[in-house]
């Protein structure tokens, strides 16, 4: 479990970690996160973490708490605090605090920086991934800007509670054309008929996935075929294969869509190669 958490320039301990009761991210989502997985003691696409986590703030106008170099410093400290050898970190960076008011604060407040790491048992995903998991299709009523990651997520939230509640282990959401846009946490993939890899481009409606954009690279030395496209929920359920991308389960199998199954109903080639090469072609930063 986590025992120490980094709050605004100190080391705290769990039960003792919080932040101000008129800060914006509690009150108004006015915040950005991101979340590295932590393998071997060593943190995983940290460069693109760090890049995503400073174009979420300026798109938002939050001025970055400090460095990079010095954020990275913050970040491996308090993996070794937390004794994590593989899990995650998750840290967050709000306006600040201050008088509650819908308008911007002046520039008095100074950004609220929170920090934690959690451990995992190593190889939880890979049993996950032996046998891939369900996801169950919802309306997609986000806001217009899912491109940036902020800490606003209840549809996410509510979308993931029914997705589990129909026994499903994500939830993906689809649009007003009906195509897919991504999952409640995670981008969205299939592998069509013809062995072609399909994801929805880059646009506002979807975050740009670290994961995303590593499977990419490993598709790209697997010599395989890529089409950055919208597609259908009939294509998806009609496909080969499917799976999710993100931090936390880098490539996961989908084997089912809406209680359909996709493909013969197990993890395919194609998924189980993109899979077992991941880590070869991620950056691994020591901490």
């Amino acid at each position: 479990m986590t025992r120490i958490v980094y709050v605004n320039g100190a080391y705290k301990r769990y039960a003792e970690a919080a932040i101000h009761a008129e800060d914006r991210g509690f009150q108004f989502a006015d915040a950005v996160y991101e979340v590295m997985e932590v393998r071997g003691g060593r943190l995983v696409d940290a460069t693109r973490h760090l890049a995503r986590l400073n174009r979420s703030l300026g798109a938002l106008s939050i001025s970055a708490p400090m460095s990079n170099g010095a954020l990275l410093h913050i970040v491996g400290e308090v993996v070794r605090r937390n004794r994590v050898r593989d899990g995650l970190v998750y840290l967050q960076v709000t306006r600040g605090a201050g008088p509650r008011n819908f308008s911007f604060p002046g520039l008095e407040i100074f950004p609220t920086l929170v920090v934690l790491a959690r451990s995992q048992r190593l190889g939880w995903a890979d049993e996950l991934a032996e046998h891939g998991i369900a996801v169950k299709t919802m309306p997609d009523n986000r806001w217009g800007r899912s491109d940036i990651k902020t800490v606003m997520l209840l549809p996410a939230v509510l979308a993931k509670d029914a997705a589990h509640s129909a026994g499903a282990h994500e939830a993906w959401f689809v649009d007003q054309s009906g195509a897919i846009t991504e999952g409640a946490s995670s981008n969205a993939w299939i592998v069509t008929p013809g062995g072609v890899l399909v994801t929805r481009p880059l646009d506002p409606r979807i975050l740009p996935g670290v994961t995303r954009a590593t499977v990419k690279d490993v598709a790209a030395a697997e010599g395989l075929k890529l089409e950055e496209r919208a597609f259908t929920l009939a294509e998806a359920i009609g496909a080969r294969e499917a799976f999710v991308t993100s931090a936390t389960n880098t490539v996961m199998p989908v084997v089912s869509i809406d209680a359909r199954q996709v493909g013969d109903g197990r993890p395919g080639p194609v998924v189980r190669r993109l899979r077992s090469r991941f880590h070869e072609l991620a950056e691994i930063s020591i901490v």
